[in-house]
């Protein structure tokens, strides 16, 4: 390799990322990919199962042993805000700073709402969007300090927040009311992030990623399109993820912010997100029918094949 693309692999080199539910599939995928890039990285998971049972410490462990000398295990679950300080502390203790925030730990536990169990619910909740917030409610005045001292040069820019989010969050799927409720409030805590941190120069995103996880592996299919996209799904490997969340944090994210993208394999997303598409000025909702939204899952909106 020539020293020019050295350089240019190293590109996140002198950075500190923490990278939520970092132990495993996309999270690792991701953790992974930042730390080829050169930045340190914090890999924050206690090792539970899908839904949130258990812990085994060995996964973060595991996880930053085969990350390499420059990356460090958080063994806590990051869902309470004590814990979200403890882990923004480490990085800063360890590294000397924090410029990289990944949320990407979740659990998942379906139900029909009609039958949901509200511990349940409140769970989801905690885990997959109180979570995060803790995360950034502890990074941030860290990054805007930072900001304010020019880490990293004149401007400073290498603040960066990537949320990780789901289709059901705005297609919405059977069973899923609170992953879904969790996910849709991720993307609206995107856009607030991003407007609170602009004035710091500081990034935050939000990216759906679809791929091989244990989340795709629990899909119990409603209908043979689920069927196809489940084992569509299986086939996709998470890497390009951890990928597009790298280049978030390159010079090539500097101008990207509040936006909400998806990754599939070699293929790229920007969606639209929630304006008014139609409007009608005597109240009639019979004319406004032609502009409705499909009562239509997530599963059955991507079933297709996916560009690998």
């Amino acid at each position: 390799m020539s020293a020019q693309a050295n350089a240019g692999a190293r590109v996140l080199s002198g950075r500190v990322a923490l990278v939520t539910g970092g132990g495993r599939g996309i999270g690792f995928a991701i953790a992974r990919a930042l730390y080829d890039a050169g930045a340190a990285v914090v890999v924050a998971d206690n090792g539970t199962d899908i839904a949130g049972n258990g812990a085994d410490p060995t996964v973060a462990r595991d996880a930053a042993k085969a990350l390499g000398n420059n990356a460090l295990p958080f063994e806590e679950s990051v869902a309470s805000p004590s814990a979200a300080r403890a882990a923004v502390e480490l990085a800063t203790r360890q590294f000397g700073g924090l410029d990289i925030l990944v949320n990407n730990a979740a659990i998942l536990r379906d139900g029909f709402v009609f039958k949901y169990e509200p511990a349940d619910w409140e769970a989801v909740i905690r885990n997959n969007l109180s979570a995060a917030f803790y995360a950034i409610n502890a990074a941030t005045p860290l990054l805007r300090d930072q900001a304010r001292a020019e880490r990293g040069g004149k401007p400073y820019r290498w603040g960066r927040i990537v949320n990780i989010v789901s289709t059901a969050g705005f297609y919405g799927n059977f069973g899923q009311a609170a992953y879904a409720s969790a996910k849709a409030g991720l993307f609206g805590l995107t856009r607030v992030t991003a407007m609170d941190m602009a004035r710091s120069l500081v990034t935050c995103n939000a990216v759906a990623p679809f791929a091989h996880t244990r989340v795709t592996e629990t899909i119990q299919p409603a209908n043979p399109a689920q069927a196809a996209y489940k084992e569509r799904a299986l086939k996709i490997d998470p890497a390009p993820v951890g990928e597009l969340v790298r280049r978030l944090c390159t010079p090539e994210g500097d101008e990207i912010t509040g936006q909400l993208l998806g990754v599939r394999g070699r293929e790229l997303f920007v969606f639209s997100q929630p304006r008014p598409v139609a409007r009608s000025v005597d109240g009639d909702i019979a004319e406004l029918k032609r502009d409705f939204t499909p009562l239509q899952t997530d599963l059955e909106a991507f079933n297709t094949d996916p560009v690998v």
